[in-house]
Protein backbone atom coordinates (compact mmCIF):
# COMPACT_ATOMS: atom_id res chain seq x y z
CA UNK A 1 0.00 0.00 0.00
CA UNK A 2 1.17 3.34 -1.06
CA UNK A 3 -0.03 6.15 0.45
CA UNK A 4 0.19 10.02 -0.76
CA UNK A 5 -0.64 12.24 2.26
CA UNK A 6 -0.77 15.91 1.10
CA UNK A 7 -1.90 19.39 2.91
CA UNK A 8 -0.71 22.81 3.20
CA UNK A 9 2.00 23.57 5.97
CA UNK A 10 0.58 23.13 9.26
CA UNK A 11 -2.42 20.75 8.03
CA UNK A 12 -1.34 17.99 10.84
CA UNK A 13 0.08 15.61 8.38
CA UNK A 14 3.08 14.51 10.44
CA UNK A 15 0.64 13.63 13.67
CA UNK A 16 -1.55 11.90 11.70
CA UNK A 17 1.45 10.03 9.39
CA UNK A 18 2.65 8.59 12.33
CA UNK A 19 -0.60 7.12 13.77
CA UNK A 20 -1.26 5.87 10.60
CA UNK A 21 2.60 3.88 10.07
CA UNK A 22 1.89 2.18 13.19
CA UNK A 23 -1.53 1.37 12.29
CA UNK A 24 -0.61 -0.19 9.11
CA UNK A 25 2.58 -1.23 10.42
CA UNK A 26 4.37 0.89 6.97
CA UNK A 27 6.96 3.27 7.38
CA UNK A 28 6.01 6.99 7.34
CA UNK A 29 8.53 9.06 4.85
CA UNK A 30 8.89 12.62 5.65
CA UNK A 31 10.62 14.21 3.21
CA UNK A 32 10.55 17.50 5.16
CA UNK A 33 12.24 15.87 8.17
CA UNK A 34 14.81 13.78 6.09
CA UNK A 35 16.14 17.56 4.36
CA UNK A 36 15.94 18.62 7.60
CA UNK A 37 18.46 16.15 8.86
CA UNK A 38 20.66 16.55 6.11
CA UNK A 39 24.26 17.85 7.25
CA UNK A 40 24.62 21.36 6.79
CA UNK A 41 28.07 20.84 7.03
CA UNK A 42 27.93 19.30 3.60
CA UNK A 43 27.71 21.01 0.13
CA UNK A 44 24.17 19.46 -0.28
CA UNK A 45 23.04 19.97 2.91
CA UNK A 46 24.32 23.76 2.45
CA UNK A 47 22.03 23.90 -0.38
CA UNK A 48 19.19 22.26 1.32
CA UNK A 49 19.21 24.53 4.26
CA UNK A 50 19.17 27.55 2.17
CA UNK A 51 16.29 26.84 0.84
CA UNK A 52 14.44 25.24 3.82
CA UNK A 53 15.24 28.99 5.73
CA UNK A 54 13.68 30.80 3.32
CA UNK A 55 10.08 28.18 2.91
CA UNK A 56 11.07 27.22 -0.63
CA UNK A 57 11.19 23.71 -1.94
CA UNK A 58 14.32 22.06 -2.32
CA UNK A 59 14.94 21.31 -6.15
CA UNK A 60 13.07 18.02 -7.55
CA UNK A 61 16.14 15.60 -8.50
CA UNK A 62 17.33 16.16 -5.17
CA UNK A 63 14.81 15.40 -3.05
CA UNK A 64 13.46 12.21 -5.69
CA UNK A 65 17.19 10.96 -5.39
CA UNK A 66 16.58 10.74 -1.37
CA UNK A 67 13.09 9.47 -1.84
CA UNK A 68 14.31 6.60 -4.09
CA UNK A 69 16.85 6.12 -1.78
CA UNK A 70 14.80 5.19 0.81
CA UNK A 71 12.37 2.92 -1.05
CA UNK A 72 14.92 0.69 -1.39
CA UNK A 73 15.30 -0.55 2.61
CA UNK A 74 13.50 -3.66 2.92
CA UNK A 75 11.03 -1.89 5.43
CA UNK A 76 8.68 -0.14 2.20
CA UNK A 77 8.90 -3.29 0.56
CA UNK A 78 4.79 -3.80 2.23
CA UNK A 79 4.12 0.01 1.35
CA UNK A 80 4.81 3.64 2.51
CA UNK A 81 3.13 6.46 3.68
CA UNK A 82 4.12 9.62 1.80
CA UNK A 83 4.17 13.15 3.97
CA UNK A 84 4.18 15.85 1.77
CA UNK A 85 5.36 14.44 -0.61
CA UNK A 86 5.77 14.67 -3.64
CA UNK A 87 4.90 18.55 -3.52
CA UNK A 88 5.41 19.11 -7.66
CA UNK A 89 3.78 17.73 -10.77
CA UNK A 90 7.31 16.89 -11.30
CA UNK A 91 7.83 15.02 -8.41
CA UNK A 92 4.85 13.30 -9.44
CA UNK A 93 6.08 11.96 -12.40
CA UNK A 94 8.83 10.79 -11.21
CA UNK A 95 7.46 8.51 -8.13
CA UNK A 96 5.32 6.97 -10.44
CA UNK A 97 7.91 6.25 -12.81
CA UNK A 98 9.92 5.02 -9.86
CA UNK A 99 7.19 2.69 -8.33
CA UNK A 100 6.08 1.28 -11.93
CA UNK A 101 9.85 0.10 -12.24
CA UNK A 102 9.21 -1.61 -9.48
CA UNK A 103 5.50 -3.01 -10.09
CA UNK A 104 4.31 -0.80 -7.56
CA UNK A 105 1.85 1.95 -7.58
CA UNK A 106 0.05 5.07 -5.28
CA UNK A 107 -3.01 3.72 -4.01
CA UNK A 108 -4.71 6.89 -3.04
CA UNK A 109 -3.95 10.60 -1.98
CA UNK A 110 -5.54 12.23 0.88
CA UNK A 111 -5.76 15.54 0.76
CA UNK A 112 -6.11 17.08 4.43
CA UNK A 113 -7.81 20.53 4.29
CA UNK A 114 -7.55 23.35 6.93
CA UNK A 115 -8.30 26.72 6.52
CA UNK A 116 -5.47 29.16 6.40
CA UNK A 117 -5.98 31.51 9.13
CA UNK A 118 -5.96 28.04 11.41
CA UNK A 119 -2.75 26.88 9.48
CA UNK A 120 -1.19 29.97 10.38
CA UNK A 121 -1.86 29.49 14.19
CA UNK A 122 -1.01 26.43 14.25
CA UNK A 123 2.49 27.08 12.47
CA UNK A 124 3.07 30.13 14.87
CA UNK A 125 1.98 27.50 18.06
CA UNK A 126 4.85 25.20 16.39
CA UNK A 127 7.34 27.33 16.36
CA UNK A 128 7.14 27.86 20.09
CA UNK A 129 6.69 24.76 21.26
CA UNK A 130 9.31 23.22 18.85
CA UNK A 131 11.62 25.93 18.55
CA UNK A 132 11.73 25.75 14.69
CA UNK A 133 13.36 28.46 13.26
CA UNK A 134 11.50 27.84 9.48
CA UNK A 135 8.09 28.65 11.38
CA UNK A 136 8.42 32.49 11.37
CA UNK A 137 4.95 34.47 10.02
CA UNK A 138 7.09 35.62 6.94
CA UNK A 139 8.02 32.06 6.01
CA UNK A 140 4.81 30.71 7.01
CA UNK A 141 3.22 33.11 4.09
CA UNK A 142 5.80 31.62 1.79
CA UNK A 143 5.23 28.27 2.45
CA UNK A 144 1.77 28.88 1.87
CA UNK A 145 2.00 30.67 -1.17
CA UNK A 146 4.17 27.45 -2.26
CA UNK A 147 1.66 24.81 -1.43
CA UNK A 148 -0.91 26.81 -3.17
CA UNK A 149 1.49 27.80 -6.45
CA UNK A 150 2.99 24.30 -6.68
CA UNK A 151 1.95 21.51 -5.11
CA UNK A 152 -2.06 21.95 -5.13
CA UNK A 153 -1.65 21.15 -8.74
CA UNK A 154 -0.77 17.79 -7.41
CA UNK A 155 -3.92 17.04 -6.68
CA UNK A 156 -5.55 18.43 -10.05
CA UNK A 157 -2.69 14.83 -11.05
CA UNK A 158 -3.74 12.60 -8.82
CA UNK A 159 -7.35 13.59 -9.38
CA UNK A 160 -7.70 12.82 -13.30
CA UNK A 161 -6.64 8.79 -11.87
CA UNK A 162 -9.90 8.88 -9.35
CA UNK A 163 -7.21 8.65 -6.21
CA UNK A 164 -7.83 11.83 -4.28
CA UNK A 165 -9.78 11.24 -0.87
CA UNK A 166 -10.56 14.78 0.82
CA UNK A 167 -9.97 15.02 4.51
CA UNK A 168 -11.43 17.60 6.64
CA UNK A 169 -8.55 18.27 8.97
CA UNK A 170 -10.56 20.90 11.74
CA UNK A 171 -11.76 18.50 13.74
CA UNK A 172 -9.86 16.34 16.46
CA UNK A 173 -7.25 14.66 15.88
CA UNK A 174 -9.40 11.38 16.39
CA UNK A 175 -11.97 12.35 14.56
CA UNK A 176 -9.62 12.72 11.37
CA UNK A 177 -7.54 9.76 12.20
CA UNK A 178 -11.11 7.59 12.16
CA UNK A 179 -11.61 9.01 8.93
CA UNK A 180 -8.81 8.44 6.72
CA UNK A 181 -8.38 4.69 8.26
CA UNK A 182 -11.87 4.75 6.64
CA UNK A 183 -11.37 5.89 3.12
CA UNK A 184 -8.08 3.51 3.17
CA UNK A 185 -10.13 0.67 4.15
CA UNK A 186 -12.67 1.36 1.77
CA UNK A 187 -10.38 1.40 -0.64
CA UNK A 188 -8.10 -1.46 0.25
CA UNK A 189 -11.18 -3.55 0.11
CA UNK A 190 -12.70 -2.57 -3.09
CA UNK A 191 -8.95 -3.31 -4.11
CA UNK A 192 -9.27 -6.97 -3.08
CA UNK A 193 -9.88 -9.36 -6.04
CA UNK A 194 -13.17 -10.47 -6.13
Amino acid sequence: MRIVFIGPPGAGKGTQCRRLSAHYTIPHLSTGEMLRKASRDTPVGRVVGAYIDNGQLAPDPLVMRIVRKRLQRNDCRRGSLFDGFPRTVIQSELLDEHLSAMGQKVDIVLDLQVKEAELVERLLARAEVEGRDDDTAETIQRRLHVFRTQTAPVLDYYAGRGLIEQIDGQRTADEVFDEICDRIDTRLRNQEPG
